[in-house]
């Protein structure tokens, strides 16, 4: 049986974190799809096509990554393209209690487990949130972005 996991996120930007949990979750499951999702809600940074565009050269050599994009519900997508488990990354209890709730739901709307990776403690401070808001005031971002992941934008702003 093929093990596919989707792993949603706005990912504006991929971090190191994101980065890990992908990592860690190809030794889980046999096919992990990078669900880059695309919120009319939120106001985007990169366009999602740059974000898609990035991660699919950055995962090229890895073929049990794929990057997908998407809207609408998480477990829409995730029935759609055949996989029951959904992989979140969790920093803290804030984080844990928000995506039990989520968990919940999507257990009830389909056939769908979520899966919960803790964060690296070295790495679990690094949100993109954050790392938008150190490009915003002109600080060097690299660090905080795979070695690697190609991004058509200034770093350095």
């Amino acid at each position: 049986m093929n093990k596919k996991v989707i792993f949603p996120g706005s990912f504006d930007p991929f971090t190191i974190g994101h980065a890990n949990l992908v990592e860690r979750a190809v030794r889980l499951f046999d096919e992990v799809i990078i669900a880059v999702g695309y919120n009319e809600q939120k106001k985007g940074w990169l366009p999602v096509e740059e974000r898609v565009r990035a991660l699919r050269e950055y995962y090229s050599a890895m073929p049990q990554v794929r990057v997908e994009s998407y809207t609408g519900l998480t477990v829409d997508f995730a029935q759609s393209q055949g996989a029951r488990f959904i992989l979140r990354g969790v920093r803290s209890v804030k984080d844990y209690e928000y995506e039990l709730g989520i968990a919940d739901i999507n257990a009830r709307l389909a056939d769908v487990e979520t899966v919960v990776l803790l964060a690296d403690p070295t790495i679990s401070g690094i949100s993109s949130s954050v790392v938008r808001e150190l490009h915003h005031f002109g600080r060097d971002i690299t660090p905080w972005l795979p070695q690697g992941l190609d991004y058509r934008i200034d770093r350095q702003k």
